[in-house]
């Protein structure tokens, strides 16, 4: 809405009806009832103008705007009440022309907070679009992350596996052979017995003449090789039977000094030389946990004890204690090896971080054991000197 300033008012709009009533009945006691107001044109705004009347022009600028007219009123009347009514016109002028400049600039701000809101409106709308299309990136590519992320603990997993099946092989592998050599023997000294029969002469003869006196005891001793061969071979099986969980639930109460002999007993069958492993275990109450990772959680963190210790290329202790408060149980895994800088310990359970050559692994056996034990409601530490050795903690909280 724009209005001009300069424009030219017209009687009839700076005198609406309550002003007529208001002004008539002031002008009437002032002219004594006799009196009238036209517009420039002539038009008849108050009263019957009279012929015969005076009247007097209502000036704002230049031009008269209307007429006041009495017939009986005085000549100095009539010009006081021309002059009060000028006064209220005026004041009427200024007062429409201030409501005026009032209104533009209401309606200037008026639009101009609909052209900001707008604006705005359209910012907030590339804002939201750009938001969702970050959105759903970002969400695609974490989602890739966690493929790969999986994908690399399945490849870990797997890398496990595998050194595990090597060494359970060449565990295996050591007793059957001499099983199958010993019985090879055995079956040469069947045969001897059987030439018992056709041998020329008396029996005593035959069985000093094929020594039979030693082939029987050595097939006695062989025949016992082989039955603890063959054991051995039944404990590994039950070890690894025990480890893998395969007969378990899901979830059931454990014994963790089990969890933790059983895990021992498989990185025992990849130990080099010069390790050795000490137990320190104290009772301990069973708990309700998935044993399958818990024997995962301490495979991984004793075999990194004995390669910690393989590293630094010197004999050494793997140390397993356990115990328990009314607080929980508590596991320490010590070992001798290489030890950790205070900024390798930072990130040692972040995935992938790993301080072993290329190709050693990927990093993700602390990272594991983190998740493990969360899972569990429990927390893992480290406490490690460089040369000197690591010391992982792991606490399971137990039911009060």
């Amino acid at each position: 809405m724009t209005l001009s300033f300069d424009r030219e008012w017209q009687l009839d709009e700076l005198l609406n009806a309550a002003t007529h009533e208001r002004l008539g009945a002031a002008l009437s006691d002032l002219l004594g009832g006799d009196f009238a107001i036209t517009d420039d044109a002539g038009k008849t705004l108050w009263g019957l103008p009279s012929p015969e009347a005076r009247r007097e022009p209502l000036i704002l600028e230049l031009e008269p705007v209307g007429y006041l007219l009495s017939r009986t009123a005085s000549a100095a009347a009539l010009s006081a009440s021309r002059n009060l009514m000028l006064i209220l016109l005026r004041a009427q002028v200024r007062f429409k022309m201030a409501s005026t400049l009032h209104l533009e600039s209401v309606a200037e701000d008026f639009e101009s907070l609909k052209r900001e809101h707008a604006r705005l409106s359209e910012s907030e709308a590339r804002y939201k679009t750009l938001s969702a299309e970050l959105e759903a990136r970002v969400k695609k590519q974490v989602g890739e992350l966690e493929e790969r992320q999986q994908m690399l603990y399945e490849a870990e997993k797997l890398a496990s596996v595998g050194q595990l099946a090597a060494g359970m092989a060449h565990e295996i592998n050591n007793p059957l052979s001499f099983v199958r050599s010993n019985l090879s023997t055995f079956e040469k000294y069947v045969g001897k017995f059987a030439e018992l029969k056709s041998h020329p002469g008396s029996a005593a003869e035959g069985w000093q003449a094929l020594d039979l006196d030693f082939i029987l005891e050595d097939s006695i001793d062989l025949l016992h090789d082989s039955a603890k061969g063959m054991e051995r071979i039944a404990r590994i099986v039950a070890d690894l039977k025990a480890f893998s969980n395969v007969d378990r639930a899901s979830e059931e109460y454990a014994d963790l000094n089990n969890c933790l002999r059983e895990a021992a007993s498989m990185v025992e069958t990849q130990m080099p030389a010069g390790i050795n492993f000490r137990f320190d275990l104290l009772p301990l109450p069973s708990i309700v946990c998935l044993p399958g990772h818990i024997n995962q959680l301490f495979f991984n963190v004793i075999r990194n004890a004995v390669l910690a210790i393989k590293d630094s290329g010197r004999p050494g202790e793997v140390k397993i204690s356990s115990e328990a408060d009314d607080e929980g149980i508590v596991v320490r895994i010590h070992d001798t090896g290489v030890g950790m800088t205070k900024e390798q310990i930072e990130h040692a359970f972040e995935p992938f971080y790993t301080t072993r050559p290329v190709g050693s692994g990927v990093g993700l056996g602390l990272a594991t054991a983190r998740n493990v034990i969360q899972a569990h409601s429990g927390r893992i530490s480290l406490d490690s000197q460089p040369d000197i050795g690591t010391t992982v903690t792991m606490f399971f909280s137990t039911p009060s």
